[in-house]
């Protein structure tokens, strides 16, 4: 198969309570990328008018509908589906988003795809080459970064190995893959879909869905490195500068996390479910950013 032309595109998964934290991401992805990114907003069906006024030459508002099989019904007013061609357990709604990450990066013919969520901002420019290293496109890995204060991740990667038929989690600490903002290649996770088909012998939505406990990143970690005998680069520090706690911070602890980063991250993360307000996270980022050298192609767009 020929490379793609284009070399990267963004996905994002929102909602209507995020409209504002993805108007602001969005904003963010138009001037911090080149004029041939396209930004790939997936809202369901309901919000998609909402959404509507973000649609534009390089982003497209989509319907969940698209990326999920015909099988998988939802019940009024649940944030679960339930999939007719394995009925129990029920998809949780955070699985189900999951799985729409994976069908969306699926289909793009690019060479990457930025994964970001609705409570992230890019706040320096942003191509490809961010996530290369020696000419290589690199996967976030952290070794020993699940240890036992960490009892999800585990069952993340029992989940991962159980979908890929890989060998038994091994005892003591596991490699962590979870990262914000992600990068994925379209061409590893389209191979990544077809292995875990053959491996459990069902359609991959079915399959992924099917699991109490699952990281899609976790999953594409684990089928790089136990699969595909690893990646021909990878590195250990985050792109964003990351807050993945679930109080809020105040202004002044917002101002030291983002002015204490190093000065090559390209993305903030505050996450939605700290309870940050909007504006003060907005006012945060725009005087963080203001003090920023402005993007080479700012003029362009």
């Amino acid at each position: 198969m020929s490379t793609p032309n284009v070399e990267l595109a963004v996905v994002t998964p929102s909602y209507l309570p995020d409209l504002e934290l993805c108007t602001d991401l969005n904003r963010s992805v138009m001037e911090m990328t080149e004029r041939d990114v396209v930004h790939h907003i997936i809202v369901p069906s309901k919000d998609l008018n909402a959404f509507g006024y973000l649609a534009s030459a390089r982003t497209r508002i989509h319907d969940i509908r698209e990326y999920l099989p015909r099988t998988f019904l939802q019940p009024p007013r649940l944030n679960l589906w339930v999939n007719r061609a394995h009925p129990w357990p029920p998809i949780r709604g955070w699985i189900a988003q999951q799985i729409i990450k994976l069908a969306a990066v699926e289909q793009l013919e690019v060479q990457g795809v930025l994964l970001l969520d609705s409570d992230s901002v890019l706040i320096r420019p942003t191509t490809l080459d961010a996530f290369r290293v020696g000419g290589h496109i690199a996967m976030y890995r952290k070794p020993s970064g699940v240890d036992s204060t960490l009892p999800g991740h585990r069952l993340w990667h029992d989940s991962a190995r159980k979908l890929l038929g890989a060998a038994a989690t091994p005892e003591g600490d596991l490699t962590d893959y979870i990262c914000w903002p992600c990068l994925w290649e379209p061409r590893v996770v389209r191979s990544l879909l077809r292995h875990v088909e053959r491996a459990t012998g069902t359609a991959w939505a079915t399959a992924v869905g099917s699991q109490l406990h699952f990281s899609e990143m976790m999953l594409y970690g684990v089928y790089v490195d136990e699969v595909l005998g690893g990646a021909d680069a990878r590195v250990t520090e985050m792109q964003g500068i990351v807050y993945s706690e679930e109080f809020p911070l105040t202004r002044t602890e917002i101002d030291h996390l983002l002015a204490s980063a190093p000065p090559d991250k390209i993305a903030v993360m505050l996450s939605a479910k700290s309870g940050i307000a909007l504006e003060t996270r907005r006012n945060a980022i725009r005087d963080f950013t203001a003090a920023l050298p402005a993007p080479l192609w700012r003029e362009d767009k």
